[in-house]
């Protein structure tokens, strides 16, 4: 559906940059909120469920649940923006994802697996939410600054992001306190920031950026149809292939980052770090999976998705080869290890991002995006369910060197898909 809500009025309509800014300012808030909510799943979620099932084998189910969860909710998210506009669809999801919250609490205290497995697939509504908010911030920006709105979305995440983890210990005395296991106290801290984050949206996200698009669309169509001298200004699609190719850099680059993350909390505290030490590689993972956008923006806008796709595939390389090489009782290495993880990540999402946003026309954008997003959640989850067997059958550092060598097939992969234009005409030619 490509209904156009009454927000969308002529004045609106009149003055998108305006509006613009004003959407910017509301999903950087809620942002900031979500980016708390995302910080449990990662660095408890699989310790709970050692502590649960007292083995290491499943450690990386939690990341595999929560997402396979986000994989749904990136389809129920994209459909809801698609039919209704932004709005709707991310508060829906981050309501979804407040209520996983208070099952994983309710599932610690009942010492349930069953029921915490069941939570977290819910909770990972939570990060589908965050990472669809991203598209929302590109909606109204031209083409040549969507990157830079893409990642002005994405940096609001990294202070909530780079905080959660470093509220587990505190969170976790609070929770013992309220007769919640410890471990389950980052929840509590989680469930209300997605629920605040819901709130923000719900009431401050007004025009609502696709709608508003499709509007300034379809104004620019009617413009194009009495005078031919505006055609140039609607936009264009590129077709499939930029969708496979931009869906190719996140799939990877996803699958690459869950599965050495989520075995790195478990890989500390097989060695003997604390809680508040895995928290902190965490934190410094996450901040740099957010922080760099404003700079990865400017650099896809200026030179190019697919150099920054290539600088991704090495970034990454570089994070799992310094991951696999650190001495276990070395947080400083381990930390710069998930540093480099989350910029390679970083690099590869606003990239793809931008390679998507430019190819798929407003008409089906919402639901496309989707789509590619319910492909990034299944990486992902592939990625977390993998890791935990991997390291129970071989080790971390050969978990790690194996994501490393993932990370050239997604430079040589899509090196070689922007090739197949060029190929193609000068087949063609021949």
């Amino acid at each position: 559906m490509t209904n156009v809500a009454p927000a969308a009025t002529p004045g609106l309509i009149s003055d998108p940059v305006h509006a613009q800014q004003r959407i910017l300012r509301v999903l950087v808030a809620s942002q900031i909120l979500s980016g708390a909510g995302l910080a449990a799943g990662v660095t408890v979620g699989a310790l709970l469920a050692q502590d649960m099932l007292g083995t290491t084998s499943l450690a990386g189910l939690p990341s595999a649940l929560l997402t396979a969860g986000s994989a749904l909710t990136a389809i129920a998210v994209g459909r809801i923006s698609q039919a209704r506009g932004r709005r709707p669809g991310l508060t829906t999801g981050y309501l979804t994802g407040a209520i996983g919250s208070a099952g994983v609490i309710t599932a610690a205290v009942l010492d349930n697996p069953v029921l915490l497995f069941i939570a977290l697939f819910v909770y990972g509504a939570g990060t589908a939410t965050n990472l669809q908010a991203r598209y929302a911030g590109a909606d109204l920006a031209p083409p040549g600054h969507r990157a830079r709105a893409v990642s002005s979305v994405l940096v609001a995440t990294t202070l909530g992001g780079v905080a959660g983890p470093n509220l587990a210990a505190p969170a976790g005395t609070l929770a013992e306190h309220l007769g919640i296991p410890h471990l389950a106290g980052l929840f509590v801290i989680s469930g209300a920031a997605y629920a605040l984050a819901a709130l923000v949206l719900a009431l401050w996200l007004r025009p609502d950026p696709l709608l508003l698009a499709r509007a300034v669309a379809q104004a620019k169509q009617a413009d194009a149809a009495t005078d031919p001298a505006t055609a140039n200004d609607t936009d264009s699609s590129e077709g499939r292939g930029g969708v496979v190719l931009g869906a190719l850099v996140m799939i990877l680059t996803q699958l690459v980052m869950v599965a050495i993350m989520t075995m790195t909390p478990v890989h500390m505290h097989d060695h003997g770090h604390s809680t508040a030490a895995s928290g902190l590689v965490i934190g410094i993972h996450i901040g740099a999976m957010y922080l760099p956008s404003p700079v990865t923006g400017w650099l896809v806008d200026r030179y190019g998705q697919m150099k920054i796709t290539t600088a991704s595939g090495i970034t990454l390389l570089a994070a799992g080869i310094l991951a696999a090489a650190a001495p276990g009782d070395s947080v400083f290495l381990l930390a710069l290890a998930l540093a480099l993880l989350g910029l390679g990540w970083n690099f590869g999402l606003v990239s793809g991002t931008a390679i998507i946003t430019d190819t798929v026309p407003l008409a089906t954008r919402a639901k496309t995006q989707g789509v590619v997003d319910v492909s990034i959640a299944i990486a992902g989850a592939t990625g977390g369910m993998a890791s935990g067997i991997m390291v129970a059958a071989t080790s971390y550092p050969a978990l790690a060197l194996t994501g490393g060598a993932l990370s050239l097939a997604l430079t040589g992969g899509a090196l070689s898909l922007a090739l197949l234009p060029v190929v193609a005409a000068t087949a063609y030619r021949r």
